[in-house]
């Protein structure tokens, strides 16, 4: 699943591509499983909108819509309903998920479930062939996710949010409640490079860790975003390239195989249905 690094190197290549572009129509697939919002609401609130912004929040990729004024001068009366409106078009990518900028003659996916006609005459794209993103539609400033930005938060804040809780850190840090964006392959990494293991309870962590683990968090995640993200089955950005941050990996992934620091086998265990990697010397 894209994760934090993943989602921000789209949304920043999107923001790139797209932005100022017009969406002149939204085509939506049969299959209803990517729908949040229902077809009319998200073809009602994207079709002939101005994209102001790409921009990520948490996990989603939010494209902020403006709709443009009429070209001639309207009567007055007709002018009350001629104003700038806007929405919200998110996306949250599942599993699988990815959105593309395409030229309209490109072979279009059998899973791509939404195509936006833009005014340029390219395409924005939504593949996923899994099925477990979401499109979804907005008022303006009205979404929002839970949780706070891992990149923004300061250190008293991050100690409040674990601070007394009996759960393992590992799970803590995957509640997107918490703390928004970190899944399981940066908080593996994160808790390694802060010497934590996964299965310590967040209760037992001390001030002086929580800010190693923080720092690292914070390290790991724009390490990640400056290397394109982790490509580690189908995840590529929004031309079609993959993320290199895999190759820096230190533990995720790397059952078995000799510690970077230390020499000791990395080892896996599963925490509530995940896979989390540890190094048992280097983590305490």
């Amino acid at each position: 699943m894209p994760e934090l690094p993943e989602v921000e190197t789209i949304a920043r290549g999107l923001a790139r591509r797209v932005t100022g572009d017009v969406i002149e129509s939204v085509w939506l697939g049969k299959k209803p499983e990517p729908l949040k919002s229902s077809a009319r609401e998200i073809a009602a609130a994207v079709d002939g909108t101005r994209i102001a912004a790409v921009r990520r929040m948490g996990k989603h990729i939010v494209f902020d819509l403006e709709r443009n004024k009429v070209a001639r001068a309207p009567s007055p009366a007709r002018a009350r309903h001629s104003q700038a409106t806007s929405a919200q078009f998110i996306v949250h990518l599942g599993m699988t998920g990815s959105l593309q900028v395409s030229e309209p003659q490109a072979e279009i996916s059998r899973h791509t479930h939404a195509i936006a006609r833009l005014a340029s005459g390219r395409e924005l794209r939504f593949v996923d062939p899994r099925r477990f993103g979401r499109l979804s539609v907005a008022r303006r400033g009205d979404f929002d996710t839970a949780g706070i930005e891992p990149l923004e938060i300061d250190l008293d804040r991050f100690i409040a949010l674990f601070r007394g809780r009996k759960t393992l850190i590992k799970s803590a840090l995957l509640n997107q409640k918490l703390l928004r964006g970190v899944g399981n392959i940066y908080a593996d990494e994160s808790l390694f490079r802060a010497g934590i293991r996964p299965r310590r309870r967040a209760s037992t962590i001390t001030r002086d860790q929580f800010a190693k683990l923080l720092a690292a968090i914070k390290e790991v995640l724009q390490e990640a975003i400056a290397l394109g993200g982790s490509s580690i089955s189908d995840y590529v950005d929004a031309i079609g390239n993959e993320g290199f941050f895999q190759l820096q990996h230190r533990v995720y992934g790397r059952e078995g195989e000799l510690c970077l620091v230390c020499k000791t086998p990395v080892k896996r265990i599963v925490i509530a249905g995940r896979s989390s990697h540890y190094c048992p010397k280097c983590q305490k």
